[in-house]
């Protein structure tokens, strides 16, 4: 790949929609848009992203990979980013790329902490030694995953899980060295009180997928269009269409 990437981001794993394109340098160009998500995203996604690349003046068939937030987050959201990256990708076809532009899935809690360290980091602290993720994952519950920080970057120290409140202290294991980073504090402040560590109020960003894209990239990580798959964690709490049919159907064909 050529040292200056053309990258295009997607994130909708939260009520907030984020959009970016860009190189994933720190110092390399960038557009972005950030707005709201939930159902929304559906049907604001691709515009945004045409706005985009309309005012970088890039084609898509010009971009090296697109990246996106495969979660854990909102089901909803985790299925437009997607299916929009694998149609964008796919859209790129052409005689040189026949399977289309290749797709780079990120851990949501990943660019979660990535956005954290970015933020404490320019506000003019030292960068911790850990970073908790925390993201709301309602239902009572959180996404959770710890990240070690260090020059090299962010590395984690374990996947990401569906975890109790009252649970996270003996799960974590959070000292003074660890900020605590995401949008679960005052949803679950009670919870949360006791636990050491700084706080950051923080979402995960398609300007973090962006930095976190060219390691990734190089590591390997990015996959066909087709292979592109979200990650749910809580994997069957939401069900397809076809399988609220068939579920409507067995019952009605229950005496």
């Amino acid at each position: 790949m050529p040292s200056a990437l053309r990258l295009l981001a997607l994130e909708t794993s939260t009520d907030t929609l984020s959009v970016a394109l860009g190189s994933g340098a720190p110092d390399g160009p960038l557009w972005q848009h950030s707005g709201p998500g939930g159902a929304m995203a559906s049907t604001t996604l691709l515009p945004l992203v045409k706005q985009l690349l309309d005012a970088s003046g890039w084609s898509l068939a010009s971009l090296d990979a697109v990246v996106f937030g495969r979660g854990p987050g909102s089901f909803t959201g985790l299925r437009t980013a997607c299916a929009v990256a694998q149609g964008l990708a796919y859209g790129a076809q052409d005689a040189s790329r026949p399977h289309g532009l290749p797709v780079l899935p990120v851990d949501t809690l990943l660019a979660l902490a990535e956005e954290a360290r970015w933020n404490h980091q320019h506000a003019g602290h030292a960068p911790p030694e850990r970073i908790a993720a925390l993201l709301d994952a309602r239902m009572g519950e959180l996404y959770v995953a710890t990240y070690a920080c260090s020059p090299a970057g962010l590395a984690p120290l374990a996947p990401p899980r569906l975890c109790a409140p009252d649970d996270l202290g003996a799960h974590l294991q959070p000292d003074s060295a660890t900020l605590l980073a995401g949008n679960a504090f005052e949803s679950h402040a009670q919870a949360l009180a006791e636990l050491p560590g700084s706080r950051l109020q923080a979402l995960p960003t398609a300007a973090a997928l962006l930095r976190l894209a060219p390691g990734l990239l190089a590591a390997g990580a990015a996959v066909a269009a087709r292979d592109a798959l979200p990650l749910y964690v809580r994997d069957k709490v939401a069900q397809t269409t076809d399988e609220r049919e068939r579920l409507r159907a067995a019952a009605a064909a229950t005496p």
